[in-house]
């Protein structure tokens, strides 16, 4: 609970020495399990989408069959991702091989089975070309209860589609989704806020 008043103090602290308003109150985190019993990511009566259809795009989620697509898409925009996405040199980078990028898609599948995260592919609607990819995950940061992450493509955000997928997945994870609270990393907080926030939590674990 220290932790957790910590974070939300630090994130308020951030954002008014930026000249920013303070956030609304975050909403009240989820009740801690009860002594001995597994902390659920989603409810047991909750049935993760498998397929959401729009005109302009579908989400399914990541696996051993879409590999080739995943990996057009992501080889197609290597710099652009390390820069906006994941803010790093380990991925993606042009050694990835096709066992690596086999062993990534049954990784996603396993802990979308397993119910502990959620990876789905952003497809054309015709299912030939992915334009991006949605994380749904647990948060490190309390009091969120999850964390959401996505990417577009090099064509893709240069033709504005990474806000206009942003809005919807905001929208979809508020009505189809059971958190509470969720963070956008990089999005609706900052890079900056969310690593101090993220080295707090473990400086206080």
């Amino acid at each position: 609970m220290r932790y957790r008043r910590s974070a939300c103090a630090l994130l308020a602290a951030m954002m008014a020495a930026s000249g920013c308003a303070s956030p609304p109150a975050a909403p009240e985190a989820a009740p801690p399990p009860a002594p001995g019993a597994e902390r659920l990511f989603v409810p047991a009566d909750f049935t993760p989408p498998t397929l959401v259809e729009t005109a302009e795009f579908k989400l399914v989620p990541l696996g051993p069959d879409l590999v080739k697509v995943d990996y057009d898409a992501y080889m197609s925009s290597i710099e652009h991702l390390q820069t906006t996405f994941s803010r790093s040199t380990s991925w993606p980078h042009k050694a990835i091989s096709d066992a690596d990028a086999m062993a990534d898609m049954e990784s996603e599948q396993a802990r979308f089975q397993s119910r502990k995260s959620f990876a789905y592919a952003v497809l054309t609607p015709d299912g030939k070309r992915e334009r991006g990819s949605v994380y749904v995950s647990p948060s490190p940061v309390p009091p969120y209860d999850a964390m959401v992450r996505l990417w577009v493509t090099k064509a893709d955000y240069d033709a504005g589609f990474d806000a206009e997928l942003y809005q919807w997945v905001t929208r979809w994870v508020q009505a189809d989704w059971p958190f509470r609270n969720v963070a956008y990393p990089g999005r609706a907080i900052d890079w900056a806020t969310w690593d101090a926030m993220v080295a707090a939590g473990k400086a206080g674990d």
